[in-house]
């Protein structure tokens, strides 16, 4: 991956260009970064040392908590170093490696949160074929499976991205490099990036949360004719209460941002979806899982138990 063009670093303009603000943001996206490190590394260390929590289940929520610690990575430092920096430039290279990462990890989880919501029908629908069909095996396939189909999605942008010719401004309105903020920026015809925008990032993001919604209609409709109990259909549904919460604050976002052209309107309004997305839900995603999953609680205490 090439740049064939003169340019050779990007300015990220960031948040705002009010200096006095700079300072206050960096200590509130530090303290949230610190959070997001925190909270999903406890609960990855939880999954991991815990016996009680070796079930498919946890495995791929230890997935989760992975992926939203290297997501928010991907953006979070290059923001707070720009915080304090006057000249907030990103190379080339590193500019391109962002997106990739950013693209990569978004897909993955994405397919990830699909998984776990057909771990969840499983589990309630075919409680007796549970441990046969969620075996470890296929736990393990699965989640190489849609990483490596996360990153070569991440690839294609990434590669397609780089061969694009760059000769005017180089102020990407943006606090990280995206596909849509550098199609602004490139010369010529890039209407094979956008369709690729468009198809591919559309399929591998909304096929998810269309099989998702599925395995919650399943879900629902099994349990409606099975108990015909308004009670016993609440109970079942609020063991997936947590996993639906993390696949709305997801998906929100992200399709206000991906579903509409990139204009230079749209564009200002972007890194505040963006926000939504990389930031604010890998930081409200543990809270999530630990309010409201008693396993998890109860396996915080034991370590927090042995630990004192």
């Amino acid at each position: 991956m090439l740049n064939r063009t003169s340019v050779t670093e990007f300015l990220l303009l960031g948040l705002t260009d009010i200096q006095i603000l700079q300072p206050f943001l960096f200590v509130i996206f530090l303290a949230i970064y610190f959070l997001i490190v925190a909270g999903n590394g406890a609960i990855l260390m939880i999954v991991i040392s815990d016996p009680k929590l070796h079930s498919p289940m946890y495995f791929f929520l230890g997935n989760l908590s992975c992926l939203d610690i290297c997501y928010s990575t991907v953006t979070l430092p290059k923001m707070l170093e720009n915080f304090l920096s006057t000249h907030k430039a990103i190379s080339f290279l590193g500019c391109i490696s962002q997106l990739h990462f950013f693209h990569f990890l978004g897909s993955t989880e994405a397919m990830l949160l699909a998984v776990m919501a057909f771990d969840r029908f499983v589990a309630i629908c075919k409680p007796l074929r549970y441990p046969l069909i969620m075996n470890h095996q296929l736990c393990t396939q699965t989640a190489i499976t849609i990483w490596t189909i996360g990153f070569s999605h991440a690839l294609l942008h990434s590669i397609m991205t780089s061969r694009l010719n760059f000769c005017g401004s180089n102020h990407i309105h943006h606090f990280f490099c995206d596909v849509k903020p550098l199609l602004e920026l490139a010369c010529g015809n890039t209407e094979l990036n956008q369709w690729l925008l468009n198809t591919v990032t559309g399929t591998i993001g909304m096929g998810p949360f269309f099989l998702t919604l599925i395995s919650y209609f399943y879900i629902i409709i099994y349990l409606f004719f099975k108990t015909r109990c308004c009670s016993m259909l609440h109970k079942a549904l609020s063991t997936c209460a947590s996993h639906f919460m993390v696949v709305i604050l997801l998906y929100a976002p992200v399709v206000f941002t991906y579903i509409r052209p990139a204009s230079g309107s749209s564009m200002d309004q972007d890194w505040i979806m963006a926000i939504m997305y990389s930031v604010v839900t890998p930081v409200l995603n543990p809270l999530i899982y630990t309010l409201r999953n008693k396993d998890v609680k109860g396996a915080l205490s034991r370590v927090t138990r042995r630990r004192l």
